[in-house]
């Protein structure tokens, strides 16, 4: 939930949440400030700071960590559902991003700052900032954009503004589709993303190719996540294979 007021605030209520990198202040509940905003959750959370040092703290209901993110078994080290958040670096954040999404039953929410166009691109429903991770995301989560983040808020101050968004899982339990062919479809159409689909898709065979004629004479950038769950399910075999 989002609230309008002299600052923003981001309010959390999973009773585990997970940062990647260090927070500088807390104090009563747990809240992390970025520019003039803050990320608050409830009392009583078990907060946990993932950070690439060889130390290993606990400190009542918090405890910081070693560990590398992109390697961690989410399954294995969480049995409940965690609240993912963090000033992600900006090198790997679409890793991140992808490793939420494969972990996303375990991972039903993530609050984080990115570089500001990456955050607009996952984001984005439809158009040229839309990309792969974005139609991934959004076929299992419900995306906002929550605010900008200037450059003049870091020392020293970067090239770029950030953006921070967040995520939360949806209804939608598993696709209606086999995922990986899902996958291999969104991925297909935006590798050659100024090709229409109909010549994007040449590599797959096609089955009632009427019934999305009038999917196939657009490109990828324009499909929802519902219109390439449809296309999925009219593409047969890879005519390489």
């Amino acid at each position: 939930m989002l609230y309008k007021s002299e600052r923003e605030l981001i309010i959390t209520t999973l009773q585990r949440m997970v940062e990647i990198g260090l927070v500088v202040n807390t104090a009563g509940n747990v809240s992390i400030k970025i520019d003039d905003h803050y990320i608050i959750t409830p009392s009583g959370v078990t907060y946990e700071y993932l950070v690439p040092a060889d130390i290993l703290v606990m400190d009542g209901n918090k405890k910081i960590i070693e560990g590398d993110f992109l390697q961690l078994e989410i399954d294995k080290l969480y049995k409940e559902p965690i609240s993912l958040i963090g000033n992600f670096p900006y090198n790997i954040s679409s890793q991140i991003l992808f490793k939420a999404f494969e972990n996303r039953d375990q991972i039903p929410e993530v609050i984080g700052m990115f570089q500001k166009e990456v955050a607009e691109r996952i984001v984005c429903k439809k158009g040229k900032k839309r990309g792969i991770l974005s139609v991934f995301l959004q076929a299992f989560y419900d995306i906002e954009y929550c605010f900008t983040v200037n450059e003049d808020v870091f020392t020293p101050p970067p090239k770029v503004k950030s953006g921070v968004i967040k995520l939360v899982r949806n209804n939608r339990k598993e696709l209606t589709v086999d995922e990986q062919k899902f996958k291999r479809v969104v991925k297909t159409g935006y590798n050659q993303r100024r090709k229409t689909l109909r010549n994007a898709l040449k590599p797959f065979t096609l089955i009632n190719e009427s019934e999305i004629e009038h999917l196939l004479h657009l490109r990828a950038e324009q499909l929802s996540v519902d219109d390439f769950i449809k296309l999925t399910n009219h593409v047969g075999q890879n005519r390489n294979k």
